[in-house]
């Protein structure tokens, strides 16, 4: 395995817009954060997109297991509440929980390492992290150069074991094969998961992007802080170069589920070349988007 653990004291087919039982990302934001999260946290049945790769996430805040003869990872672990119905939705496709051994997330934010503390205890697994990040789930609170740290949130629990692995490293569980990108922007630690899933001989390259999208916190200007800017320009640049067959994010909405689940997992109807060029594209342009209209 990858990273090094860092001691207790002493981690095809693209979004464009998220919408959660037919309730807008700005709607629900605007009733308030427990709406919000409550909104995307509704149950969502699990199932198998392409190979070894399942979804196990709810219905606005995805959560995948990448399974093998010997051990599992899991990629994002939702909100607090989300852990129960995430354990639920792997034993359900006949896996044990004991045999996830390893816990890795696109953003360390409370909707997506909220639930990390407790699938740990459930399942044992390591908890990977790039180092940016590994703080934020160790102490519960958010980075102060996180663009959102301003902003009152729902408490992350801490996560007692921490391992920090480095961008570009590969993580080995079993026959799992994952490499981590740093990917910043929408949070200093942000991170990008790539795998090959494989049915027979033929194989997609999955890529788990990050969020990638600018939200301001109380009183921050994204004008203001040109290192994050360039963060974002360098997530945008290194999607597009990546092997990128299937896309996948961290906030699916319903007729994205829809059509992986309608897939049945052919992987003519799943693969798409350009997706995450595209998805870049999309969130450069709604980054400038959001400059050019911020004061």
């Amino acid at each position: 395995m990858i990273g090094r653990r860092q001691s207790a004291p002493l981690a095809a087919l693209t979004l464009k817009f998220v919408t959660v039982a037919g309730l807008s990302i700005g709607t629900a934001l605007a009733a308030g954060p427990s709406a919000h999260h409550a909104a995307m946290n509704q149950p969502h049945k699990p199932f198998q997109i392409y190979g070894n790769t399942y979804y196990v996430g709810m219905n606005g805040i995805s959560s995948v297991l990448v399974t093998s003869d010997y051990g599992h990872v899991l990629v994002d672990g939702g909100l607090p509440e989300s852990a129960a119905q995430i354990a639920k939705n792997i034993e359900e496709l006949g896996f044990k929980l004991n045999e996830v051994k390893a816990i890795v997330f696109s953003h360390a934010h409370v909707d997506h390492v909220g639930g990390i503390a407790e699938l740990q205890r459930l399942t044992g697994a390591q908890v990977y992290a790039l180092r940016p990040a590994e703080p934020v789930l160790r102490t519960g609170k958010l980075a102060k150069d996180d663009p959102q740290a301003a902003d009152k949130s729902q408490p992350i629990p801490k996560v007692d074991r921490v391992w920090v692995a480095t961008d570009g490293q590969l993580l080995g569980v079993g026959g799992i094969r994952l490499r981590v990108y740093a990917t910043p922007g929408h949070t200093p630690g942000s991170a990008t998961w790539t795998w090959d899933a494989c049915e027979g001989s033929r194989c997609l390259n999955f890529v788990y992007a990050d969020t990638l999208t600018a939200v301001p916190g109380a009183k921050y200007r994204f004008k203001d802080h040109p290192d994050v800017l360039a963060g974002f320009e360098q997530s945008f640049k290194l999607l597009e170069t990546l092997p990128c067959q299937l896309l996948l994010t961290p906030h699916p909405d319903e007729a994205t589920l829809a059509k992986l689940e309608q897939a049945g997992g052919d992987a003519d109807a799943l693969s798409d070349e350009s997706a995450c060029k595209n998805f870049a594209q999309a969130r450069r342009e709604a980054l400038q988007k959001h400059l050019a209209e911020a004061r």
